[in-house]
């Protein structure tokens, strides 16, 4: 199979999983308890039975369900992502303005994570059976397993409240007015702990996985071959072990991806960071249903296109497979 046939199979694939995801998350909006007319009008109660009914015929919400389920696919499908009457704006608005600090955070952690996951496990394997081989292994073991929150939390109170060294919470220093280099700067700064909290945790679960691949490979007939040649050990680990150890990593990348998004909800939460993730928190505190659909939306695009690119990627990094 070509090249563009295997991108158009899998773009195919990814707009089915995003009407199935569209679909489920219309109905599961719907099955929220209460009158979406009365959340919009907020939780004063003040709000009279005629000004409901405008509302309910505003958004087409007196309206049969599979009429508003019509309509709300083809707004999507125009990416008309609705409208917030919470914050008096389109929802393409409002994710658009957050979505930028939200793939900077998981694209630094995605980077932190699987360059210095790859690194330890790979130290991890040369040095099977040694102790540095064990430190790296339970180091990364405990990271896996501590809650996101507790790591989040600790390393606010000892990297920036205790030590100072980097800044506490926010995308950049208010009332700075930086421009520029410094402004990159400032922000880089205020991104350390959450991108670093955020890609400690797959770090863990990358070290241990090359570990495995590693030292799975090493036993393989063309690593005998390699070494009886008279390869010296830094170039068989470098050429043939690392690189098709690789492999296992960008699979375990791609299924990933979700976790990785539903992660910077929590870390953006934690560090007042201005991404969807934060977003779609206080959506849900304010029932803003139109932004927590469009925040899913968004959420669910960034995770299919991610496993597109991770099918690619490992299609060119191994051209013996091939698509089924």
């Amino acid at each position: 199979m070509g090249m563009a046939r295997f991108l158009a199979s899998r773009l195919l694939k990814g707009v089915v999983v995003l009407f199935a995801i569209a679909v489920l998350n219309f109905f599961l909006i719907r099955a929220a308890p209460g009158d979406p007319a009365a959340v919009m009008a907020g939780e004063a109660g003040a709000a009279d039975a005629q000004f409901l009914q405008q509302l309910r015929e505003q958004f087409g919400l007196d309206r049969s369900i599979p009429y508003q389920l019509g309509v709300y696919l083809k707004g999507y499908a125009t990416l008309d992502l609705g409208y917030s009457y919470r914050q008096q704006r389109s929802v393409a608005a409002v994710v658009g303005e957050r979505l930028p600090a939200t793939l900077l955070l998981t694209g630094a952690a995605f980077i932190i994570s699987l360059a210095l996951g790859s690194l330890l496990g790979i130290l991890a394997a040369a040095r099977a059976g040694r102790w540095s081989d064990s430190l790296i292994t339970t180091a990364a073991l405990v990271f896996y397993a501590t809650p996101l929150f507790w790591i989040a939390l600790m390393s606010q109170i000892v990297f920036a409240l205790k030590l100072g060294w980097v800044p506490n919470v926010g995308y950049e220093t208010i009332g700075a007015h930086y421009t520029g280099l410094a402004r990159a700067l400032d922000i880089a700064s205020h991104l350390v702990l959450p991108a670093l909290t955020l890609g400690l945790f797959f770090t863990a679960l990358y070290a241990r996985m090359m570990r495995a691949s590693m030292l799975e490979i090493a036993g393989a007939d063309f690593i005998k071959t390699a070494r009886a040649k008279g390869l010296r050990p830094s170039v068989i680990t470098r050429r043939h072990i690392a690189r098709n150890a690789i492999l296992p990593i960008v699979t375990l990348a791609g299924l990933q991806a979700g976790q990785l998004v539903g992660g910077a909800v929590l870390t953006e939460t934690v560090f007042a960071w201005p991404g969807i993730g934060r977003l779609m928190f206080e959506a849900l505190v304010q029932r803003d249903y139109a932004v927590l659909l469009g925040v899913f939306f968004v959420c669910s695009a960034m995770v299919v296109l991610f496993n597109i690119v991770t099918d690619l990627v490992y299609r060119v990094a191994d051209p013996r497979i091939e698509a089924a």
